[in-house]
Protein backbone atom coordinates (compact mmCIF):
# COMPACT_ATOMS: atom_id res chain seq x y z
CA UNK A 1 0.00 0.00 0.00
CA UNK A 2 1.05 3.72 -0.19
CA UNK A 3 1.50 5.88 2.93
CA UNK A 4 -0.94 8.76 3.44
CA UNK A 5 0.30 11.84 2.76
CA UNK A 6 3.06 13.10 4.87
CA UNK A 7 5.74 16.57 5.72
CA UNK A 8 9.35 15.26 5.82
CA UNK A 9 12.31 17.40 7.68
CA UNK A 10 15.69 16.50 7.49
CA UNK A 11 17.41 16.94 10.63
CA UNK A 12 20.64 17.75 10.93
CA UNK A 13 21.12 17.64 14.06
CA UNK A 14 19.59 16.12 17.91
CA UNK A 15 18.71 19.58 18.79
CA UNK A 16 16.82 19.67 15.80
CA UNK A 17 15.04 16.50 15.78
CA UNK A 18 13.61 17.77 19.11
CA UNK A 19 12.74 21.33 18.20
CA UNK A 20 10.69 19.51 15.26
CA UNK A 21 8.98 17.00 17.76
CA UNK A 22 8.41 19.96 19.80
CA UNK A 23 6.55 21.84 16.83
CA UNK A 24 4.39 18.68 15.79
CA UNK A 25 4.39 17.02 19.02
CA UNK A 26 2.45 13.18 18.14
CA UNK A 27 1.70 14.36 14.76
CA UNK A 28 6.03 13.12 13.89
CA UNK A 29 7.38 10.45 13.94
CA UNK A 30 11.42 10.23 13.67
CA UNK A 31 12.98 8.06 11.09
CA UNK A 32 16.20 6.24 11.76
CA UNK A 33 16.97 3.26 9.84
CA UNK A 34 13.23 2.97 8.76
CA UNK A 35 12.69 -0.82 9.04
CA UNK A 36 9.77 -0.74 11.76
CA UNK A 37 8.01 3.04 10.77
CA UNK A 38 7.98 2.69 7.35
CA UNK A 39 6.25 -0.58 6.97
CA UNK A 40 3.98 0.45 9.63
CA UNK A 41 2.90 3.79 7.49
CA UNK A 42 2.62 1.09 4.17
CA UNK A 43 -0.07 -0.54 6.29
CA UNK A 44 -1.10 2.68 7.48
CA UNK A 45 -1.08 1.02 10.84
CA UNK A 46 1.10 4.58 11.50
CA UNK A 47 0.34 7.65 9.63
CA UNK A 48 2.64 10.60 10.89
CA UNK A 49 1.55 14.03 9.25
CA UNK A 50 5.77 14.98 9.46
CA UNK A 51 8.35 12.33 9.60
CA UNK A 52 11.46 13.69 10.66
CA UNK A 53 14.64 11.99 9.18
CA UNK A 54 17.45 11.94 11.65
CA UNK A 55 19.32 9.03 10.07
CA UNK A 56 22.24 11.20 9.02
CA UNK A 57 22.87 12.78 12.52
CA UNK A 58 26.47 11.55 12.91
CA UNK A 59 27.11 12.15 16.48
CA UNK A 60 24.50 10.23 17.41
CA UNK A 61 26.42 7.02 15.93
CA UNK A 62 29.48 5.53 18.66
CA UNK A 63 30.28 3.72 20.75
CA UNK A 64 32.50 4.33 23.73
CA UNK A 65 33.78 2.81 26.99
CA UNK A 66 32.84 4.79 30.00
CA UNK A 67 34.46 3.03 32.78
CA UNK A 68 31.63 0.78 34.11
CA UNK A 69 29.71 0.64 31.18
CA UNK A 70 29.62 0.82 27.54
CA UNK A 71 27.90 3.94 25.80
CA UNK A 72 26.64 3.99 22.56
CA UNK A 73 24.71 6.03 20.54
CA UNK A 74 20.96 5.59 19.80
CA UNK A 75 22.01 6.41 15.70
CA UNK A 76 24.65 3.26 16.00
CA UNK A 77 24.11 0.75 13.40
CA UNK A 78 23.41 -2.57 14.23
CA UNK A 79 26.50 -3.69 12.18
CA UNK A 80 28.74 -1.52 14.09
CA UNK A 81 27.60 -3.03 17.01
CA UNK A 82 27.75 -6.25 16.21
CA UNK A 83 31.69 -6.52 15.11
CA UNK A 84 32.87 -3.73 17.59
CA UNK A 85 35.46 -5.44 19.40
CA UNK A 86 34.68 -3.21 22.81
CA UNK A 87 30.84 -4.66 22.92
CA UNK A 88 32.10 -8.22 21.98
CA UNK A 89 34.48 -7.63 24.79
CA UNK A 90 32.45 -6.32 27.54
CA UNK A 91 28.69 -6.95 26.40
CA UNK A 92 29.21 -10.44 24.37
CA UNK A 93 25.66 -11.28 24.52
CA UNK A 94 24.53 -7.69 22.71
CA UNK A 95 27.37 -8.75 20.20
CA UNK A 96 26.11 -12.07 19.29
CA UNK A 97 22.24 -10.94 19.37
CA UNK A 98 22.63 -8.48 17.12
CA UNK A 99 24.22 -10.92 14.62
CA UNK A 100 20.81 -12.65 14.21
CA UNK A 101 19.11 -8.85 13.32
CA UNK A 102 17.69 -9.27 10.24
CA UNK A 103 19.96 -9.66 6.91
CA UNK A 104 23.15 -7.86 6.17
CA UNK A 105 21.22 -5.14 4.57
CA UNK A 106 18.84 -4.55 7.69
CA UNK A 107 22.16 -4.52 10.05
CA UNK A 108 24.00 -2.13 8.06
CA UNK A 109 20.73 0.69 8.19
CA UNK A 110 18.69 -0.35 11.13
CA UNK A 111 19.92 1.65 14.97
CA UNK A 112 19.96 0.34 18.19
CA UNK A 113 17.89 3.37 19.32
CA UNK A 114 15.16 2.84 16.76
CA UNK A 115 14.77 -0.96 17.75
CA UNK A 116 14.35 0.33 21.36
CA UNK A 117 11.86 3.04 20.46
CA UNK A 118 9.87 0.39 18.58
CA UNK A 119 9.27 -2.05 21.62
CA UNK A 120 8.49 -4.98 19.91
CA UNK A 121 8.49 -8.26 21.64
CA UNK A 122 9.31 -9.79 18.85
CA UNK A 123 12.79 -8.19 18.43
CA UNK A 124 15.77 -9.44 19.86
CA UNK A 125 17.16 -6.46 21.40
CA UNK A 126 14.60 -5.73 23.77
CA UNK A 127 15.31 -8.96 25.41
CA UNK A 128 19.18 -8.28 25.79
CA UNK A 129 18.62 -4.64 27.13
CA UNK A 130 16.57 -6.48 30.21
CA UNK A 131 18.77 -9.55 30.71
CA UNK A 132 22.07 -7.06 30.63
CA UNK A 133 20.31 -4.32 32.83
CA UNK A 134 20.73 -1.55 30.34
CA UNK A 135 19.27 1.92 30.66
CA UNK A 136 19.06 4.62 27.60
CA UNK A 137 19.40 8.10 27.83
CA UNK A 138 16.18 10.10 26.91
CA UNK A 139 16.41 13.76 25.77
CA UNK A 140 13.06 15.92 25.62
CA UNK A 141 11.70 19.77 26.33
CA UNK A 142 12.70 18.97 30.25
CA UNK A 143 15.77 18.09 29.72
CA UNK A 144 17.48 14.05 30.11
CA UNK A 145 16.43 11.62 31.50
CA UNK A 146 17.45 8.25 32.42
CA UNK A 147 15.07 4.82 31.65
CA UNK A 148 15.97 1.31 32.64
CA UNK A 149 14.61 -1.45 31.72
CA UNK A 150 11.89 -1.90 33.44
CA UNK A 151 10.53 1.73 33.04
CA UNK A 152 11.10 1.90 29.25
CA UNK A 153 8.36 -0.59 27.78
CA UNK A 154 4.93 0.04 28.62
CA UNK A 155 2.70 -1.81 26.04
CA UNK A 156 2.49 -3.31 22.49
CA UNK A 157 4.74 -1.65 20.12
CA UNK A 158 5.11 1.52 23.35
CA UNK A 159 7.65 2.75 25.23
CA UNK A 160 7.67 5.61 27.48
CA UNK A 161 9.25 8.06 25.59
CA UNK A 162 7.13 10.60 25.35
CA UNK A 163 6.25 12.32 21.43
CA UNK A 164 8.23 14.70 22.50
CA UNK A 165 11.28 13.11 23.67
CA UNK A 166 14.07 10.67 21.78
CA UNK A 167 16.46 8.24 22.43
CA UNK A 168 19.90 10.06 22.73
CA UNK A 169 22.18 6.89 24.19
CA UNK A 170 21.92 3.56 25.15
CA UNK A 171 24.19 2.42 28.85
CA UNK A 172 25.27 -1.08 28.79
CA UNK A 173 26.96 -2.06 31.85
CA UNK A 174 30.07 -3.95 31.08
CA UNK A 175 29.76 -8.14 32.29
CA UNK A 176 33.38 -9.32 31.01
CA UNK A 177 34.46 -13.02 31.59
CA UNK A 178 30.55 -13.39 32.80
CA UNK A 179 28.64 -15.98 31.03
CA UNK A 180 25.94 -15.53 28.72
CA UNK A 181 24.17 -17.08 26.11
CA UNK A 182 21.74 -16.01 23.29
CA UNK A 183 18.67 -18.67 21.20
CA UNK A 184 16.88 -17.97 19.06
CA UNK A 185 13.93 -20.18 16.76
CA UNK A 186 12.63 -19.11 14.34
CA UNK A 187 11.03 -20.96 10.50
CA UNK A 188 13.89 -19.84 8.43
CA UNK A 189 16.76 -17.26 8.31
CA UNK A 190 16.31 -13.36 9.02
CA UNK A 191 12.70 -14.61 10.44
CA UNK A 192 11.04 -12.57 13.74
CA UNK A 193 11.82 -15.12 16.32
CA UNK A 194 9.00 -17.19 17.18
CA UNK A 195 11.13 -17.25 20.88
CA UNK A 196 14.14 -16.03 21.71
CA UNK A 197 16.06 -15.86 25.08
CA UNK A 198 18.75 -13.85 26.35
CA UNK A 199 20.45 -15.08 29.58
CA UNK A 200 23.28 -13.05 31.58
CA UNK A 201 24.97 -13.71 34.68
CA UNK A 202 25.37 -10.69 36.37
CA UNK A 203 27.43 -10.63 39.85
CA UNK A 204 26.53 -13.95 40.54
CA UNK A 205 22.69 -13.81 39.97
CA UNK A 206 20.58 -14.90 36.35
CA UNK A 207 18.79 -12.74 34.33
CA UNK A 208 16.55 -14.34 31.52
CA UNK A 209 14.51 -12.48 29.13
CA UNK A 210 12.18 -13.41 26.99
CA UNK A 211 11.65 -12.40 23.01
CA UNK A 212 7.97 -12.63 21.70
CA UNK A 213 6.31 -14.05 24.98
CA UNK A 214 3.85 -11.35 25.35
CA UNK A 215 2.59 -8.15 24.62
CA UNK A 216 5.59 -6.46 26.09
CA UNK A 217 9.38 -7.67 26.45
CA UNK A 218 9.11 -9.26 29.64
CA UNK A 219 12.29 -11.01 31.92
CA UNK A 220 11.13 -15.07 33.16
CA UNK A 221 11.30 -13.58 36.69
CA UNK A 222 9.58 -17.10 37.83
CA UNK A 223 12.88 -18.54 36.29
CA UNK A 224 15.21 -16.02 37.92
CA UNK A 225 13.94 -16.76 41.16
CA UNK A 226 14.04 -20.35 41.42
CA UNK A 227 17.87 -20.35 40.10
CA UNK A 228 18.17 -17.73 43.51
CA UNK A 229 16.79 -20.40 45.08
CA UNK A 230 19.15 -23.25 44.44
CA UNK A 231 16.71 -24.47 41.36
CA UNK A 232 19.13 -26.39 38.92
CA UNK A 233 18.98 -25.41 35.61
CA UNK A 234 16.44 -27.77 34.28
CA UNK A 235 14.30 -26.88 36.88
CA UNK A 236 14.30 -23.86 36.87
CA UNK A 237 14.23 -23.46 32.73
CA UNK A 238 10.41 -25.26 33.57
CA UNK A 239 9.37 -22.31 35.23
CA UNK A 240 10.42 -20.27 32.12
CA UNK A 241 6.60 -19.62 30.48
CA UNK A 242 5.02 -18.87 33.78
CA UNK A 243 3.46 -15.63 33.94
CA UNK A 244 3.88 -14.71 30.47
CA UNK A 245 1.04 -14.18 27.48
CA UNK A 246 2.36 -15.96 24.45
CA UNK A 247 0.34 -15.12 21.43
CA UNK A 248 -1.05 -17.91 19.27
CA UNK A 249 -0.80 -16.92 14.76
CA UNK A 250 0.06 -18.85 11.82
CA UNK A 251 3.77 -19.92 12.97
CA UNK A 252 2.97 -21.41 16.47
CA UNK A 253 0.30 -21.88 19.45
CA UNK A 254 0.68 -20.30 22.69
CA UNK A 255 1.38 -23.90 23.57
CA UNK A 256 3.98 -24.13 21.04
CA UNK A 257 5.81 -21.21 22.28
CA UNK A 258 5.69 -21.84 25.47
CA UNK A 259 7.10 -25.38 25.04
CA UNK A 260 10.14 -23.18 23.37
CA UNK A 261 10.09 -21.23 25.76
CA UNK A 262 11.04 -23.87 28.35
CA UNK A 263 13.25 -25.65 26.37
CA UNK A 264 15.54 -22.26 24.83
CA UNK A 265 15.98 -21.35 28.47
CA UNK A 266 17.37 -24.77 29.18
CA UNK A 267 20.06 -24.46 26.64
CA UNK A 268 20.73 -20.60 27.40
CA UNK A 269 21.27 -21.83 31.02
CA UNK A 270 23.13 -24.19 30.02
CA UNK A 271 25.87 -22.43 27.70
CA UNK A 272 25.71 -20.09 30.00
CA UNK A 273 26.82 -21.56 33.22
CA UNK A 274 24.21 -20.44 35.08
CA UNK A 275 22.10 -23.09 37.93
Amino acid sequence: MIPVAFDYVRAGSADEALAALAEHGDEAKLLAGGHSLLPMMKLRLAYPSVVVDIGRVADLSYITDKGDHIAVGALTRHRDIEISDLIKQHAPLLAEATSHVGDPQVRHRGTLGGSLAHADAAADHPSVFLAVDASVVVHGPNGERVVTGADLFDGFLESTVEPTEMITEIRVPKHTGEGWSFQKFNRRAQDWAIVGVSAQRVNGAARVALVNMAATPIRATATEQALADGASASEAAELAAQGTEPSADLNASAEYRAHLARVLTRRALTEAGIG
